[in-house]
């Protein structure tokens, strides 16, 4: 070969190199993540979440990118973060803590699929249309937390048989604290116990809802499942053991952080799950043709320090129905 026809040669080469490059770069799918809390205090679940998006043969940084869009417990920007992901054409969208994210999404497009966690009803809060057929292009995990509050109230009552009055904190702000706060009433009227309605919306509003609790004399408290609450886990443990008040939460993470108890789903499981669903939309299945899943594994956590700090002794019979006792 000529030396002038190989310098054009391989110029030509050189210059398809990045053309090449780029094209290859595009092929990579990739996922919108959107959430309401902070990337901080839920980095076990994007964990999880990458787990079970893995084990559906999809590794970020390798064949997906995922792009992360955290609301930092201000349910008010979620339309715009679900916006900006549609803006940039992602190829689905997965949505953690809770339906107001989902539900962000699920307004922002119609044709993008959307995978959700969520602790209420699906169908009840408008996103699906049913669990075995869930229509349009939303699907995803239900965590039934609504529905664990009921067990939560009797683990707590089989702490404090003699008492009288609990208290539940919620989020205001929050889709399913409706139907949480109709629950633990009708679990607390069926054992003869009052309950107290006590809200933090924000960060700022914890403390005083705690003074609040104090005020009131509850005798234990049930701490409902939310981005702001788990984002808070260590501020609400310290001021439970602070005041001596017994209280029972949703995710298992509170009690390693030193709270008393815990009873729900594994959110480590749920995000996980999460993941092999979106890794199945990568594939090209269709939302509505993936049945919305149901939390099937639960968990109840005891800490034994704690109950000491407190002043608690737990009763046997209770400690042996937890799946981890922290001693």
């Amino acid at each position: 070969m000529k030396r002038r026809a190989f310098i054009r040669l391989l110029g030509g080469a050189a210059a398809a190199w990045p053309l090449a490059a780029r094209a290859q770069q595009a092929a990579v799918p990739v996922v919108g993540y959107l959430a309401p809390g902070t990337p901080e205090a839920t980095a076990y679940i994007v964990t999880a979440f990458r787990k079970g998006l893995s084990e559906g043969g999809f590794v970020e940084g390798r064949n997906v990118a995922i792009e992360y869009r955290w609301a930092h417990n201000n349910y008010a920007q979620l339309p715009e973060l679900a916006a900006d992901l549609v803006s940039r054409r992602v190829a689905v969208i997965a949505t953690g803590g809770g339906s107001r994210a989902a539900l962000a999404a699920k307004a922002a497009t119609t044709t993008i699929p959307i995978v959700f966690t969520t602790g209420s009803d699906p169908v009840q809060d408008g996103l699906v249309a049913s669990l075995n057929r869930p229509g349009g292009n939303v699907t995803g995990i239900n965590a039934m937390q609504v529905e664990a509050q009921e067990k939560r109230v009797g683990l707590l009552h089989e702490l404090l048989p003699t008492t009288r009055r609990l208290a539940v904190l919620v989020n205001p702000n929050n889709q399913m604290t409706d139907s949480l706060v109709t629950h633990t009433r009708v679990a607390a009227v069926s054992i003869g116990r009052q309950v107290e309605v006590v809200a933090a919306g924000r960060a700022d509003d914890i403390d005083t809802a705690f003074a609040n609790l104090a005020r009131q004399q509850v005798d234990g408290l049930l701490v409902s499942p939310d981005t702001l609450f788990d984002t808070r886990r260590v501020q609400l443990v310290m001021l439970a053991v602070r005041h001596a008040l017994p209280a029972i939460y949703p995710f298992r993470e509170s009690v390693q952080a030193g709270g008393l108890m815990s009873y729900g789903p594994s959110f480590a499981d749920i995000a996980r799950l999460a993941g092999m669903y979106t890794a199945r939309v990568l594939k090209r299945e269709k939302p509505t043709d993936l049945p919305v899943l149901r939390a099937t594994k639960f968990e109840f956590v005891v800490n034994l320090q704690t109950a000491k700090l407190i002043g608690l002794t737990v009763p046997p019979m209770l400690l042996a129905r937890a799946d981890e006792v922290i001693e």
